[in-house]
């Protein structure tokens, strides 16, 4: 039988409204802990990747992950925004512009305020192995790369075939991971900073394709 393209709205949206609604609880929830300074958990993840000061595993690892968090940093953020609200607007895909063009400034703005809000120190006790000047809480590469990358997965799998929606949003959803765990590998975040940014973003990105995604069109099969 062919993977034929069948939208389903109805169970689009509860997922959209279940990711949004257990982003938030899950924010909520570490939210909490970070007040209560859960430096148990976090000090045996962080160390738990170290051995005797040093970064588990070969050198190359750590170049890799270098590059990889790269994919959560603002310039890659910014020139892959740019990209492709400019394709939007070229293909006038008004709707799918305007919420590219809400979510990520959106998101940067939010994660800059809790940043300030919580005011929470780095990790410091392993070396950085890239340069960090803002403060830990939630993590800026975690959150706005789930904000970007989760609504652009979104976005692509609209109308696509089956295994090709499972396909984009997979990507979609190993990349923002892939960057929250290098910012943890890196020694630049506690790991309660990364999970609170992920169930952010997550959700920040549901929220806003909730409100301006829905009646963006149907891309032809």
């Amino acid at each position: 039988m062919s993977d034929s393209p069948a939208p389903r709205r109805p169970l689009a949206l509860l997922l959209a409204l279940g990711v949004a609604a257990g982003g938030l609880l899950g924010f909520a929830a570490i939210a909490a802990l970070v007040r209560g300074d859960p430096r148990g958990f976090d000090v045996a993840a962080l160390q738990a990747l170290r051995r005797q000061g040093a970064p588990l595993g070969p050198g190359w690892l750590d170049l890799a992950l270098r590059d990889v968090t790269a994919l959560g940093g603002l310039p890659v953020l910014g020139l892959v925004t740019v990209l492709v609200l400019g394709w939007l607007l070229l293909e006038r895909r008004w709707r799918a512009a305007m919420l590219l063009a809400v979510s990520v400034p959106g998101g940067l703005l939010l994660n800059m305020a809790l940043k300030t809000l919580f005011d929470r120190s780095r990790p410091d006790l392993v070396p950085h192995l890239v340069a960090v000047r803002t403060e830990s809480f939630p993590s800026s590469h975690a959150m706005l790369s789930a904000v970007l990358y989760l609504t652009i997965g979104a976005m692509l799998a609209r109308g696509a075939r089956r295994r090709s929606q499972a396909y984009v949003i997979g990507a979609a959803v190993g990349i923002t991971l892939l960057v929250g765990v290098s910012r943890v590998w890196l020694g630049v975040h506690w790991p309660t900073d990364v999970l609170a940014g992920w169930c952010l973003g997550a959700a920040w990105a549901m929220g806003c394709w909730l409100w301006l995604g829905r009646g963006q069109p149907t891309p032809p099969a």
